[in-house]
């Protein structure tokens, strides 16, 4: 095989591998997009169905890593090259996990289906999920592109998914100490809602990557959170107030 043939292979090599992550990513996607759905409509066959197409995401991961040990062995990659390549191992990763806690949220809507909503809980769920969907799309966009600076914004929005996360997490508190009835609904609830949450800080963990293959750094300042939901106290005597 010529220079020109090898190249070319080596080319396509690599956007196989952009291309199962873009694939990993638009699953991913779906999957917390049908999982939120079955929570708002108590879809059993929904959330079962996104629970056995969590094994797609699994299958992905697997041939991202076989690929990308595959072009280290036999390609000897140097520099951005080798950059993405670890980089797609790490994303891959964050991916796998994003589709577990899709997977997490549909079997806690199972067990929602059996009982009501309280309040616009499910719908701050559904508006915080639809902002970390929205950063996974914009996040696959830029590792597509290489785009640093659209991947360094995606890092900074997961502040407002925090904040969505803190004040909901108050609220359900403060429906579980009015009536022991709620407690059930309530904790599944906080667990999805945390579900979310941490997709959203998986989202930002590809942005950081896409970041690292772009400039050959990782970003030198921590990412601002603003999730207070560890540190929150309900006021007993002002609920029996």
């Amino acid at each position: 095989m010529d220079n020109e043939n090898i190249v070319k292979a080596y080319d396509d090599e690599l956007s196989q591998l952009d291309n199962l992550i873009a694939e990993m990513g638009g699953l991913c996607e779906v999957q917390l997009s049908q999982a939120v759905e079955a929570m708002l409509k108590r879809d059993v066959d929904l959330a079962s169905s996104v629970i056995e197409n969590d094994k797609k995401i699994d299958d992905i991961e697997h041939r991202v890593d076989s690929q990308a040990i595959n072009l280290i062995a036999l390609r000897q990659p140097m520099a951005e090259d080798l950059r993405m390549i670890i980089a797609a191992l790490k994303v891959a990763t964050n991916l796998e996990r994003v589709g577990d806690y899709a997977k997490n949220i549909a079997k806690r809507s199972i067990t929602l289906s059996q009982s009501t909503h309280l309040g616009s809980t499910a719908g701050t769920i559904a508006r915080m999920s639809g902002l970390v969907q929205n950063m996974i799309k914009n996040v696959l966009d830029a590792y597509l592109t290489r785009d640093a600076e659209r991947a360094e914004d995606i890092r900074l929005r997961d502040q407002e998914v925090d904040q969505i996360h803190s004040s909901l997490f108050r609220e359900l508190l403060t429906y579980m100490m009015e009536d022991p009835r709620n407690i059930t609904s309530c904790t599944h609830q906080l667990f999805i809602a945390k579900n979310v949450e941490r997709i959203g800080d998986h989202i930002t963990g590809v942005a950081e990557q896409i970041i690292f293959v772009v400039s050959g750094e990782a970003p030198s300042e921590e990412r601002p959170k603003d999730d207070s939901a560890s540190f929150a106290v309900i006021d007993h005597e002002t609920q029996a107030s």
